[in-house]
């Protein structure tokens, strides 16, 4: 089961993830950081260098922040959310329950 971030990257976004994802299946939206599900693979070396403690288990997400695991998994694979970047084919803008939240 693939890692998930959460509400809690929204318009933080520390980075310190990326540096520790052997695979660099994390990317960045606009407001947010997106891991890709197919790419994810569960080493957990992400979770504990979040500081906002943003990064769950798919499976052991807490139960008012499930909706970002479809969050997650809606953002690849999508050419919806904006116009791919051509360095990492992932949409340059963010997932619509990322772009609709309030700013912090």
């Amino acid at each position: 089961m693939p890692y998930v971030i959460t509400e809690a990257c929204v318009d933080v976004m520390d980075r310190s993830c990326l540096l520790q994802c052997p695979v660099d299946c994390i990317h960045e939206g606009v407001r947010m950081l997106y891991i890709d599900p197919g790419a994810c693979i569960d080493c957990a070396a992400c979770e504990p260098s979040c500081p906002q403690g943003a990064i769950h288990l798919d499976e052991a997400i807490p139960a008012n922040l499930t909706k970002y695991v479809s969050v997650n998994a809606e953002f690849f694979g999508s050419d919806e959310f904006g116009p791919a970047d051509p360095r990492t084919g992932c949409p340059a803008g963010d997932h619509p329950v990322v772009a609709g939240l309030a700013a912090r």
